[in-house]
């Protein structure tokens, strides 16, 4: 059995966007389209004792995905030799239902070719061996891809580095499989919506 996802250190993470700019460059995204946002979580608290921090959000390969048990044409799918959960283009009638269901509203809304779009962890890089360009560009290093079942993967030793950083977005029956490491020692993780806030001023 294979888990493939994305950890983000956030104790690290400086809010360069590189992982933003990286995303719309390898897979030549539209303007007014996002498969990776970097969101600022904060600042809250009272003056002088104020926290903030950085969360980067994309595509979280829930493990229950709502947006495959949705869709009515097959078009959100698991791929069946890597299990991550992918768009097939053909199949998609534009009916937004997977937009609808997921919780983490990280799903995009191609205006030109009428479909819906997301972060599929750069599937046409890893087939071949190599890092989602997220990672591979992510000038802190802050980001780690593997297999979560698979002890030797970077995504895992990421995780066994800090375990008691470890964090996921709220889990609403779909157990996502995207991780953030946030250290107590910095921020306290905030799993509220409303304390997040675009930040991104293009598209």
């Amino acid at each position: 059995m294979t888990r493939y996802a994305i950890v983000v250190d956030v104790d690290h993470c400086t809010g360069c966007k590189g992982c933003e700019i990286a995303c719309k460059n390898e897979n030549s995204i539209p303007l007014g389209e996002r498969w990776n946002r970097l969101l600022l979580c904060g600042p809250y608290g009272e003056y002088p004792n104020l926290q903030q921090y950085y969360l980067p959000t994309h595509c979280q390969q829930c493990k229950n995905a709502p947006c495959v048990h949705v869709c009515p044409t097959g078009a959100s799918y698991r791929d069946p030799e890597t299990d991550i959960v992918l768009v097939d283009k053909e199949k998609c009638i534009g009916c937004k239902y997977c937009m609808m269901a997921c919780p983490y509203g990280v799903r995009a809304w191609n205006e030109e070719e009428r479909v819906v779009e997301k972060c599929t962890m750069c599937q046409h890089l890893t087939s071949a061996g190599e890092l989602p360009h997220c990672v591979k560009v992510c000038s802190v290093q802050c980001r780690f891809y593997g297999d979560l079942d698979d002890p030797e993967s970077d995504a895992s030793k990421a995780i066994a580095a800090k375990p008691e950083a470890a964090h996921k977005l709220a889990d609403m029956g779909n157990d996502p499989s995207t991780v953030y490491l946030l250290s107590d020692k910095y921020c306290t993780w905030r799993e509220n919506a409303d304390d997040w806030h675009d930040i991104t001023n293009y598209d």
